[in-house]
C-alpha cells in the first residue's frame, strides 16, 4: 500500500509454502534430498526413506494433495535421521529412521501436551469416552505452540428449558468467547428457528458451556458439536461419548470443513488408547476434510483393525443419527413434542398471571 513500494521494488512475487502433489513435484523433493545429503556429507535415503519424507511434507502442508516447500524443516529431519541410522550402523536412511527423528522432535516439544494428557488420566479434567449421555458431547480443539501443534478434547454441555432467551453462550456472558465463536452460536439459533419455529415462536432457553475451560474460546469449529448437544437435550436423546466431533455448521444444517483435523483426531486417539480402545471409539469430521488427513501410523493401524473409526458427515441430520443410532425424523418428532409442551406450559402460566391481575383489579 506504500506509494514508494513500486519505485523501490520493481518485481513483487508471492512465494507459496505449498505445492501440489504429483510425480514431478515428488521427484523434485527426492532430488532436493539427494542434493542436501551430498552437500552435508550424510547418508543417502533408500526408497522407503524418501517416501516417508514425502509423507512428512504432506503432513506439514496439512493435506494429502499438497507438499510443503519448507525445505529447512526437511533438512532438520534429514540431519537427525542420519544420526539414528549411524546408531544402527545402517548404510542408508530408511523410513524408521525418518519416523524416529520426527517422533523425537515431537518429544522435545510436547511437554504441555503430556501435562494435559496426565490431567485426563488423573481425572483432573473430567471426560467420558465409554457411555451415552444426554446434553453432553466431546468436542475437539487444537492448541498451537508455534513449534508444536496438538489436539485436545473438550467436554461441551447443553441445558434447555422454558423461556424466550434463545441459545445463551456462557463463555460470552463472562467475556471468554471470541467473535467467531459468538457468530457460531448465533447460527445455531438460526437453524433451530427455521426447523422448529415456522408456525409459532420458539419457546426455548438453552445454555451452552465448554466445561473446565479457563483460557477463552474462539473459532466456529465446535458449532456443529454444540448443536448436537442442544438437540440431545431437547429430544432427551443420549449421545455417544466415545465419538468426538469437530466441524462448523451453517443455518441450513450443512457441516462445513475446519482446520487442524489431523491433530484433533490424534489427540482424541491418544486418550482412547491410554484408557483402552474398545472398538467403538472414533471421531466425526466434515467429509470435506478427509483429503486433509495425514495421520500417524498407530492411528492408521487402529482404523484398519476396526479399533478406531473416522466418520465423515455432510449434515447435522447424518451426524445425529451416527451419535444416537436413531433416525433423524424420530428425533425431530421428540424435539417438536417437547417444544410444544414448553409453549403450552408458558401459555398456561401467562393466562394464569393475566387472570390473577384482572381479579386483583376487580378487588
Amino acid at each position: 500500500m506504500d506509494e514508494e513500494f513500486e519505485k523501490l521494488f520493481k518485481i513483487k512475487v508471492d512465494f507459496d509454502d505449498r505445492m501440489d502433489t504429483g510425480e514431478e513435484n515428488e521427484l523434485s523433493i527426492a532430488q532436493f534430498i539427494s542434493y542436501y545429503c551430498k552437500k552435508k556429507n550424510i547418508r543417502h535415503l533408500d526408497t522407503t526413506g524418501v517416501a516417508k519424507v514425502v509423507e512428512y511434507c504432506s503432513r506439514i502442508a496439512g493435506s494429502q494433495k499438497k507438499l510443503s516447500t519448507q525445505f529447512s524443516k526437511i533438512a532438520e529431519l534429514l540431519i537427525e535421521a542420519d544420526v539414528w541410522a549411524e546408531v544402527e550402523r545402517e548404510p542408508y536412511i530408511c523410513d524408521r529412521h525418518i519416523k524416529k527423528a520426527y517422533d523425537e522432535k515431537i518429544y522435545r516439544n510436547n511437554m504441555l501436551e503430556d501435562r494435559m494428557l496426565e490431567m485426563y488420566k488423573t481425572k483432573k479434567i473430567i471426560i467420558d469416552i465409554r457411555d451415552r449421555k444426554i446434553g453432553r458431547i466431546n468436542g475437539l480443539s487444537v492448541i498451537n505452540l508455534g513449534d508444536h501443534v496438538f489436539g485436545k478434547p473438550s467436554v461441551i454441555t447443553a441445558t434447555t428449558f422454558i423461556g424466550h432467551k434463545g441459545v445463551i453462550n456462557i463463555e460470552r456472558e463472562v467475556e471468554m468467547s471470541g467473535s467467531i465463536h459468538d457468530k457460531g452460536v448465533m447460527i445455531l439459533e438460526g437453524y433451530l428457528n427455521e426447523r422448529f419455529a415456522q408456525e409459532a415462536p420458539l419457546s426455548l432457553t438453552g445454555k451452552i458451556c465448554f466445561e473446565q475451560s479457563y483460557g477463552g474460546v474462539d473459532g466456529d469449529s465446535a458449532s456443529s458439536t454444540e448443536l448436537y448437544a442442544l438437540l440431545s437435550s431437547l429430544g432427551d436423546v443420549p449421545l455417544k461419548q466415545y465419538i468426538a466431533v469437530t466441524g462448523s455448521v451453517n443455518q441450513k444444517g450443512e457441516v462445513q470443513p475446519v482446520g487442524g483435523v489431523t491433530e484433533k483426531i490424534e489427540g482424541f486417539f491418544d486418550i482412547c488408547s491410554y484408557f483402552g480402545l474398545t472398538g467403538d471409539q472414533g471421531v466425526m469430521i466434515p467429509y470435506q476434510n478427509v483429503e486433509d488427513l495425514v495421520l500417524k501410523d498407530d492411528v492408521i493401524d487402529a482404523v484398519q483393525k476396526g479399533l478406531f473409526h473416522i466418520y465423515p458427515v455432510s449434515s447435522i441430520e447424518e451426524g445425529i443419527e451416527i451419535l444416537t443410532d436413531r433416525s433423524y425424523p424420530d428425533i425431530y418428532e421428540g424435539i417438536r413434542a417437547k417444544l410444544n409442551k414448553y409453549a403450552a406450559s408458558e401459555n398456561q402460566n401467562t393466562s394464569s398471571t393475566k387472570n390473577g391481575r384482572e381479579s386483583g383489579n376487580l378487588l
